[in-house]
């Protein structure tokens, strides 16, 4: 029984870095903005906030920057796809390739170099005390507790403000929108910075709090995994939810399993949240359109074509 609690308490933390970007994509995309930079602006976010953390010791200052790097990189995508109306695939593959090299090349020297401070958990009173499920969920650090909270924030302000109606809009039929007094360009630019700022906070999150140095590439693939979470979650935060933590849990099983004594290759037990996303994907291509796409997502918007 240890074993699985200390499985599933991981998973948790393993799943909160995919939770943040998977969030942030899902807010991004809402708006009819395809951003395939996740990975480098995860990486950015995962070296920036360390940077910050070990010169600072100020773990605070660390995700704000992390969070300001984001959305930086958030606003030149919104810049180019939006503005320049560059072709958004192409924009999102070069913020990868930027923030991939950039992150790699100013972070060498970090590599090796332990935090003095970290994240300490926080054990929530009375909660943390029961058997099994206080040890799972409620002995974290903040910025897990905050992402319990976060999907359920992000569908209230989809479902019940007059923002998210408008961001959903924009993703939907930019031009009636646009006819029927939204701001499609204002919408779409702050969807992207907004979305950035929490994928940032993501790679923080991952380098400062889960793995506590700074590795280049740490991210793994994660960000390419968060743009299939998006779909599989259906562009719903309520179900990223579940997807994220499905992730971590994956990512947490293949490298517990040596621990039963189940003998399996090293590199194939690491691949199986992988594999399990590529199954997906192929499961949802073979059954066809998701009912949330949005319909103009990565799509250019002309404000020219308005009648």
């Amino acid at each position: 029984m240890s074993d699985l609690i200390t499985i599933l308490f991981t998973a948790i933390a393993s799943g909160t870095i995919i939770l943040y970007a998977t969030i942030g994509e899902i807010i991004t995309e809402r708006s009819g903005i395809l951003n395939l930079g996740v990975e480098g602006m995860m990486l950015m976010g995962a070296f920036f906030g360390y940077f910050v953390a070990y010169h600072t010791g100020n773990l605070f200052l660390a995700i704000l920057g992390a969070a300001i790097i984001g959305g930086l990189m958030g606003l030149i995508h919104a810049f180019m796809t939006i503005t320049i109306r560059a072709n958004q695939v192409v924009s999102g593959l070069a913020l990868t390739m930027f923030g991939t090299g950039i992150s790699a090349f100013f972070g060498i020297g970090l590599v090796g170099k332990t935090l003095k401070f970290s994240i300490q958990p926080i054990f929530i009173p009375i909660l943390s005390k029961i058997p099994i499920v206080g040890e799972i969920l409620f002995k974290h650090n903040i910025l897990v507790y905050f992402a319990y909270v976060l999907p359920f924030v992000i569908w209230f302000i989809f479902a019940k403000t007059k923002w998210g109606l408008a961001l959903k809009s924009s993703g939907e039929e930019p031009l009636s929108s646009e006819i029927m007094g939204i701001h499609v360009i204002k919408v779409r630019y702050i969807a992207t910075i907004v979305g950035g700022m929490l994928i940032g906070i993501s790679g923080a999150y991952l380098s400062v709090a889960y793995s506590k140095l700074w590795v280049e590439g740490m991210t793994a693939g994660r960000g390419w995994i968060t743009i299939a979470l998006v779909i599989f979650a259906n562009w719903n935060p309520l179900i990223a939810y579940g997807g994220a933590y499905l992730f971590g849990g994956l990512t947490q099983l293949g490298l517990n399993l040596q621990k039963f004594n189940i003998a399996f290759p090293i590199i194939l037990l690491k691949s199986i949240p992988y594999i399990f996303t590529l199954l997906f994907l192929l499961f949802i291509s073979l059954r066809g359109k998701r009912s949330n796409l949005p319909k103009s997502l990565g799509l250019a918007y002309f404000r020219e074509n308005r009648e």
